[in-house]
């Protein structure tokens, strides 16, 4: 069942799908927390330039003409408070003003800054060392060109941080689950444009040898399966006509044969001779069934039996009955009919029915020994059972016994092996069953199983 589905066009559809969807996605997610990362740290380093930029502003000359930084109170307070640093040099290198001031140390040692800011990370000075990342730049102030230096702790910026953070973090359960949603999608999509395909599938697998007139519809299928059909459609076409001949064949050849042999039958029924006539005549009158039964097959091969008539089983078994006691005393069997005395009503065609009956009591009257009785019962179970006491059948043969032409190995019945399988033609017909079991007393016991008018329903 597994190896089926992985093999189905559905499954192959949905996994060619999936496979590369799964990896754009990935790719797509993989940019998408890579542009965030790369935004935060623009803003970052945004933030430090417009930092240096306000710190050049407040940048004016004394009264001696030197550079001086004055900051408003709130700006120095909030520097002095906070991890940030600065330092900012004047063109010759000389620190002009710093926070703190070891920072301005280490600044004045660096080469002057130009107007692209440089970016560099450090660590911080005192008893608990800290990472900073900050830029220099050179800038224009009202006291001449400056080279500022700011720097902020590296996770100064928590608020970036936990927005980046709670954004991975959903997008770490969004993704699947969208991912999931979508493959289901697709997989029902698939489902549906496939459905066409599965039921056509499922007509052409209920097909048989008498359905050959069905055809494949190749309405509302995709392009691509439409050519399967049509080539399937056309074989079916050919095998219809190569039925119809065999079965035209079949019903000519037995109706051609009928004729010479009744003049036969009848000319031997009036002469008198030895054994070799007998044997003639034993001859003859198995030919003469073997063409009665080709055309009991070619009926139920070309036309479809009618089976929506009420008929009544008890009926139909005490008229086979009395018309088959002459033949079956003239072979030295005798035959019971043990009937109810209600009727016992289905669903069927009676013509066919009594000709399974028939074949049933043929069969057992041929393969019982003589000075034997051959006994056919109905059930208020709507079945009728012909029980012989003839050799039996092994349980191995049970199931090939229907086969057309099938005869049991060293059984001399002078049947052609066609009576079981017309019998399980017309029991399916019917919508009804066959069954075989051994009789106590020897021999086997054939029953008929009719359905119920409400499973017959069901099963139209």
């Amino acid at each position: 069942m597994i190896q089926t589905r992985l093999h189905s066009l559905q499954m192959r559809l949905a996994v060619r799908l999936a496979i590369p969807y799964i990896i754009a996605m990935a790719i797509g997610v993989g940019i998408l927390v890579y542009q965030a990362y790369d935004t935060a740290g623009s803003l970052n380093d945004r933030d430090l330039n417009l930092r240096a930029i306000d710190i050049a502003r407040y940048v004016s000359s004394d009264a001696d003409g030197k550079p001086q930084l004055n900051l408003p109170a709130t700006l120095a307070a909030a520097y002095q408070s906070s991890a940030d640093m600065f330092a900012v040099r004047d063109d010759r290198g000389h620190i002009i003003a710093a926070s703190p001031p070891s920072f301005g140390t280490l600044v004045a040692t660096w080469p002057p800054a130009t107007d692209d800011a440089s970016f560099f990370r450090l660590r911080s000075f005192g008893p608990e060392p800290q990472d900073y990342y900050g830029l220099s730049v050179g800038l224009e102030s009202a006291a001449g060109p400056l080279a500022v230096s700011v720097a902020q702790a590296a996770g100064a910026n928590v608020l970036v941080s936990a927005v980046l953070r709670e954004f991975v973090f959903d997008v770490a359960w969004v993704i699947p689950l969208l991912v999931v949603v979508t493959l289901v999608i697709g997989v029902l999509a698939i489902r549906s444009g496939l459905r066409p395909i599965r039921d056509v599938s499922e007509m052409a697998a209920a097909i048989g040898p008498n359905t050959t007139s069905v055809r494949l519809p190749d309405k509302n299928l995709p392009s691509e399966v439409t050519p399967l059909v049509s080539a399937v459609n056309r074989a079916l076409d050919r095998l219809e006509q190569g039925f119809a001949l065999q079965r035209k064949f079949t019903a000519n050849a037995a109706h051609e044969l009928r004729t010479p042999l009744a003049i036969i039958t009848g000319a031997l029924d009036v002469m008198e001779g030895n054994g070799e006539l007998a044997k003639l005549k034993s001859d003859v009158s198995r030919m003469n069934r073997l063409v009665d039964q080709l055309l009991r097959v070619a009926r139920l091969d070309s036309v479809a039996i009618d089976a929506s008539d009420e008929v009544d089983l008890n009926e139909i078994a005490a008229n086979t009955v009395a018309a088959m006691a002459p033949w079956a005393l003239a072979q030295e069997r005798a035959i019971v009919f043990d009937g109810l005395d209600r009727r016992v009503v289905v669903t069927g065609n009676g013509h066919a029915i009594e000709d399974a009956l028939r074949n049933l009591v043929e069969n057992a009257i041929l393969h019982s020994p003589p000075r034997t009785e051959v006994t056919v019962q109905v059930s208020p179970e709507r079945s009728i059972s012909v029980v012989d006491e003839g050799p039996g059948i092994s349980a191995g043969d049970r199931e090939v016994i229907f086969e057309r032409f099938w005869r049991g190995k060293g059984v001399a019945s002078g049947g052609a092996g066609l009576g079981l399988s017309i019998v399980r033609e017309i029991m399916n017909a019917h919508q009804g069953s066959i069954g075989v079991e051994a009789n106590s007393n020897g021999g086997t016991i054939f029953t008929l199983q009719f359905p119920s008018a409400a499973g017959q329903a069901s099963s139209t």
